[in-house]
């Protein structure tokens, strides 16, 4: 869960302080931690993954083609592609291939579309709400999270998936957030001079400009392999996961099994979501949703396979929270590989909720990964 990319309220009292970071329990522990490579650097070089847009790492956005397509009764679609479940397809539109997403049509998590002869994408059903203002409060000073107020920016009804198969196209999956809903062309080229209206565009929306036929998108921070990567939270399944990430409610989401990682016929890969790191927003080890709220910065979650770096990708995300134990809260620092995860967990310093084992908590959100830095 990649929460969010930047957050608009004042940063509450840090939990944490200034913990040193320990010597972990073992040499083949600290072995593992260390191959995950180290903390990418802002200056580092971008790996841009969609290569139809164009990344701004010192703004933290990207610039994407916008796509016009209207539902069959007529309203305007503005869209975005970022994935597809066909290779070819995905080196033709550059954008990223994600051979998941032909997992994905389960109940009915994915929608349909067509080509119509004019070229457009003629969605079956699915419709977005942007009008409603996301709210985020976090809670008090000393448990900042959960909030004490959540309230997504955009929902979408319960026909609305941005899963889409396009039946004359290929019958391939695409992943295409839907930002901007039953708004004329006149009222969004308004905003080519400034600053979007979030009542009628998702929150990730810095800018829009149809005549110009580009969108910019927030973009957030966390990490795969060692690596820094650059992702778009767009869509989740639960109300509280959209309304932290600035993402569309999604509740058709929720037909896609969360629970199933690598398996043969899996449609998400994990995301490993930190909830009691180190606090502080000068500190290096800093990470988690306390931190989120409390400091008003990105949580740096965790991914597994990212494109071109393992065929396991998805832009479906499912969260697995990890726990720092309460005797090793003296040894917190910034994990930023999936291995460390799990080397972590079998030294008994992070588990799952209540002590559990890490694991999938049924919620999904869709993030896109845009770029990552060498």
């Amino acid at each position: 869960m990649s929460v969010f990319a930047r957050f608009p309220f004042r940063p509450a009292r840090s939990l944490a302080g200034s913990p040193a970071c320990a010597a972990l329990a073992s040499a083949a522990l600290s072995a593992v931690l260390l191959s995950g490579g180290s903390v990418a650097q802002a200056q580092d070089p971008a790996v841009n993954l969609v290569v139809s847009g164009e990344v701004d790492l010192a703004a933290g956005t990207v610039t994407l083609p916008l796509h016009q397509g209207r539902m069959a009764s007529g309203e305007n679609v503005w869209y975005v592609l970022l994935d597809v479940s066909d290779r070819d397809t995905a080196e033709r539109l550059g954008i990223n291939w994600s051979g998941k997403l032909a997992n994905a049509g389960i109940g009915r998590a994915v929608r349909e579309a067509e080509i119509s002869p004019d070229g457009e994408l003629v969605f079956d059903s699915g419709t977005v709400d942007f009008a409603p203002a996301r709210r985020v409060e976090p809670g008090s000073a000393a448990a900042p999270f959960p909030p004490a107020v959540a309230t997504p920016g955009s929902i979408g009804d319960d026909d609305y998936s941005p899963l889409v198969r396009v039946t004359n196209g290929g019958g391939h999956v695409f992943n295409a957030p839907v930002l901007g809903f039953d708004v004329e062309v006149e009222t969004l080229d308004e905003f080519c001079r400034g600053e979007p209206d979030h009542a009628l565009v998702h929150d990730k929306v810095v800018h829009i400009c149809p005549r110009d036929g580009t969108v910019t998108l927030q973009l957030t921070g966390g990490f795969s392999g060692g690596k820094r990567i650059e992702y778009i939270s767009s869509e989740a399944n639960v109300a509280l996961v959209a309304a932290l990430e600035g993402a569309t409610f999604t509740p058709r989401l929720s037909d896609v099994p969360a629970n199933q990682g690598d398996a043969l016929w899996s449609a998400v890969e994990p995301i490993y979501v930190v909830i009691n790191g180190v606090t502080g927003a000068s500190e290096s080890a800093r990470q988690g949703l306390m931190s989120a709220l409390a400091d008003g910065l990105p949580p740096l979650n965790v991914t597994g396979d990212v494109p071109t770096l393992g065929d396991g990708y998805s832009p479906l995300w499912a969260s697995h929270p990890v726990v720092w134990a309460a005797d090793s809260l003296d040894r917190r620092q910034l994990i930023t590989g999936e291995a460390a995860v799990h080397a972590l967990e079998a030294a008994g310093l992070v588990h799952g909720p209540g002590g559990g084992v890490i694991g999938s908590d049924g919620i999904l959100v869709n993030c896109p990964v845009i770029a990552r830095r060498d």
